[in-house]
């Protein structure tokens, strides 16, 4: 049984500063998260001067891999665009924020922190309270969300003292940097410097929450999972930036794959281009088409329903990356009795056209300038189930505004309303912040929530319905329209 204590802890916990320019109610013009781009119509926006030698790099990488190999899956130079250490994206770390790219829901306000921590709470209550956990974000940014769930855990003795280790995945050194001194302090002052590794990335540090070690990761499949305890996994806004593949359907039923090739000098159908540093020239990359079935659609496209629901022309999306990270997850929370959270943007079905970037808070041509922008598509919720469903139970996806309103969020502002006495622009600043997260025409729709539980649970964690037999028989393979996104 579920105990309600979690929620009645909320009525002590303290006001944090809103970090950033304050945002109004859907105010995508002045800061977006990555599904909204900005409102204005000020025009696509130039790369940072201070990027753009690392852009160029990139641009130069990428092109010099295509010229050798032949045009490159969308996924490659996703991964690319983002990781690579000449200039990807990530290395940067400051994409997120005011002052970066995009903002995401625990930087809009500590509500959603809160919220989150006391859903750990409730369902490590539900799992028996085991004694013995640790804490794994994926793509933790700046470390604002772990850090807001460590902050209200220690209202919470038993659950905070079970946590033994926080496991942060997270590639790019500089924002490893900023998560250490967000959650072990400033590294000016010696306190939680930890060790370091290639780049001077934090490999290993002591938090301030009471000496929590935190240890980053490249990757999921450097935690030793065999050893660690139950495993708490939260993977906010991570499935969205994982490497897509795109395809288009034939007139022979067969599909092509959609690759990234050098544009011919002087094209501008379908390409952007990259001015390169120290040169007079320029590299215009564009989207063509396979002229044969390849390797990725023969594996990833062998369900009949991909056959049957689609005309010439259609496109669809797929992300294997996102299943094979899911099916470890997966028998991860059901070999060690743990449980995940899944929040990020998308559908629960097929996507199709959804692939962007996103820089200045604006929308922009991700062929343009690699490595300055974010690169993005919506997540297919019932493709991820559906790479659990051997090992593990999923619940949802449900929308954000749902999860949140369910989970006591405005109680919670009521709470912090109060908090703050008369303080007309504080109070102003929290209702907006509420609104941004829950409100279905800004975050509290196309943000959803998916809870993953071991195989033998036979609680249904709050606020999720069961599923339903046949939503774990195969991917919700939908033909949709941009109007249905």
């Amino acid at each position: 049984m579920i105990r309600t204590g979690p929620r009645r802890a909320l009525s002590s916990w303290h006001v944090r500063s809103p970090a950033g320019p304050r945002i109004r109610p859907h105010a995508q013009g002045t800061l977006s998260s990555r599904y909204y781009g900005s409102s204005t119509s000020d025009g696509p926006k130039e790369p940072p001067s201070s990027v753009s030698s690392n852009s160029a790099a990139l641009c130069k990488h990428i092109r010099d891999i295509i010229v050798a190999t032949g045009p490159m899956t969308l996924a490659k130079y996703m991964q690319l665009s983002l990781t690579s250490p000449v200039g990807g994206y990530y290395t940067r770390g400051q994409a997120i924020g005011g002052d970066g790219d995009f903002v995401t829901s625990p930087e809009i306000s500590q509500m959603f922190g809160e919220i989150m921590a006391v859903w750990y709470v409730m369902h490590w209550q539900m799992l028996g309270s085991p004694a013995d956990t640790v804490f794994v974000e994926l793509g933790p940014g700046r470390g604002t969300l772990v850090d807001d769930v460590l902050r209200v855990a220690r209202r919470f003795p038993r659950f905070f003292a079970s946590i033994r280790v926080v496991h942060l995945v997270e590639r790019s050194p500089e924002l490893r940097r900023i998560q250490r001194d967000r959650l072990c302090g400033p590294t000016e002052t010696g306190a939680g410097a930890g060790s370091v590794g290639a780049a001077d990335a934090p490999v290993e540090a002591v938090s301030r929450h009471a000496g929590i070690p935190v240890r980053w990761h490249d990757l999921l499949e450097e935690i030793d999972m065999a050893a660690a305890p139950a495993p708490m996994v939260m993977a906010h806004e991570f499935f969205d930036a994982l490497p897509i593949h795109r395809f288009e359907k034939r007139h022979d039923g067969h599909w092509s794959e959609i690759l990234v090739d050098v544009a011919p000098k002087n094209s501008n159908s379908n390409s952007s281009s990259t001015a390169l540093a120290g040169s007079a020239s320029s590299t215009a990359f564009r989207f063509v088409k396979s002229r044969s079935v390849t390797a990725s659609a023969a594996m990833l496209l062998r369900d009949s329903a991909y056959a049957s629901r689609f005309s010439k022309g259609d496109h669809i999306e797929v992300c294997p990356e996102a299943a094979r990270i899911m099916a470890q997850l997966a028998a991860w929370i059901t070999s060690r009795r743990g449980m995940a959270l899944v929040v990020d943007y998308g559908q629960d079905w097929t996507q199709g056209d959804t692939f962007r970037g996103v820089r200045a808070h604006s929308f922009a041509n991700p062929l343009d300038a690699p490595g300055s922008m974010d690169l993005t598509a919506d997540v297919d919720f019932s493709y991820l189930r559906h790479a659990a469903k051997d090992t593990a139970r999923c619940f949802g996806p449900i929308e954000q505004g749902a999860f949140l309103h369910a989970m006591g969020i405005q109680s919670r502002l009521d709470q912090l309303l109060r908090a703050v006495g008369d303080d007309k622009p504080l109070q102003t600043d929290l209702v907006d912040r509420y609104k941004r997260l829950t409100d279905p025409y800004s975050m509290g729709r196309i943000y959803k929530a998916m809870a993953v539980f071991p195989a033998g649970v036979d609680d249904t964690p709050i606020p999720f319905a069961p599923p339903s037999k046949d939503s774990l028989n195969r991917p919700n393979v939908e033909k949709t329209t941009s109007s249905g996104r």
